[in-house]
């Protein structure tokens, strides 16, 4: 099967400052991993639509972020997150290209689609930009499938090493939608805790510390992928952050580049269950150049 990867150059042109860990090289690593594929599509990401936007966010954050004035010049969102000349170009064809692969798939033009952008998503509120996040890519994608493909059932799977609080707001109380994460704890940004208040349509699992391959493979085998089996999807969609890595800066959880093989494979496996095969993955995170290209090529030959 063909995959197709949605992505585009101008969004390495959102730039944080310089030593910032979220850089346009983590794209350019990425898509040389993707490009080792055999079988691959390559389309250009589109921009997200108001619309689509408003689906999660409130309008006067959207009025914010599209009105900032940053001609020349950096503006600080949060002490992580930033916002520069060509951050909302980025922005917009990073939420979009989540969208354009809902479209796709439930087109039937493919059934995984693999959205490489750039910045990553899972941390933006609906109303606050946060953890290098603006736009809410993949709960944006997850409101679109719901609102406009008539879905009942979207499995929303974060395994990034952080937790996607933003994207656990936006979709908590939801009841077209599952979200499932698995994270570190204790780790930024702090929530996604055991025993923490959530939703009825929320589940998160966490790892501690040092927890490697078995560990996270037993906790998606024990907890998560039951959860989704028992789901029956309609979609899957997937934050796919690569920051759990054991080469992550940012991290200190020890995952190998085979671990995201095996996570997508079993991901894949539900969508040809329940979903016709119907998947959309979105890169989060992952800050070590080298971890990152290896793993979205391992991530990515198993979704081919």
């Amino acid at each position: 099967m063909t995959l197709l990867v949605l992505s585009h150059g101008d969004c390495l042109g959102h730039r944080p400052p310089d030593g910032h860990p979220e850089r346009p090289a983590r794209l350019e690593a990425v898509m040389r991993g993707l490009e080792q594929l055999d079988d691959l599509v390559i389309e250009d990401a589109r921009s997200v639509t108001r619309t689509e936007l408003d689906l999660a966010h409130g309008p006067n954050y959207l009025d914010k972020i599209e009105n900032l004035d940053s001609a020349g010049r950096l503006i600080a969102l949060d002490a992580d997150t930033h916002f520069g000349p060509g951050s909302l170009r980025a922005v917009k064809l990073a939420a979009g290209a989540a969208c354009q692969g809902v479209d796709r798939v439930m087109k039937g033009d493919t059934r995984r689609a693999f959205a490489a952008v750039r910045p990553p998503g899972h941390h933006a509120e609906s109303a606050r930009a946060m953890g290098f996040c603006i736009y809410s890519n993949i709960a944006i994608a997850a409101c679109h499938a719901a609102a406009c493909h008539d879905l009942d059932r979207v499995a929303v799977v974060d395994f990034d090493v952080h937790h996607g609080n933003g994207s656990e707001a936006i979709l908590a109380g939801n009841d077209k939608v599952l979200f499932l994460s698995s994270h570190q704890s204790p780790l930024y940004p702090g929530t996604g805790r055991p025993g923490a208040p959530h939703a009825d349509n929320v589940r998160n699992a966490v790892l501690p510390p040092a927890s490697g391959s078995n560990e996270f493979r037993d906790l998606w085998l024990e907890h998560l992928l039951p959860e989704i089996d028992r789901y029956r999807p309609q979609l899957i969609l997937v934050s796919a952050g690569f920051d759990a890595h054991w080469r992550d800066p940012l991290a200190q959880l020890q995952l190998k580049d085979d671990d995201y093989y095996w996570i997508a494979e079993r991901l894949v496996e539900l969508a040809d269950r329940h979903a016709a095969g119907r998947l959309v993955a979105s890169l989060e995170g992952g800050y070590d150049l080298q971890a990152l290209e290896a793993s979205a090529l391992a991530f990515a030959e198993a979704l081919n």
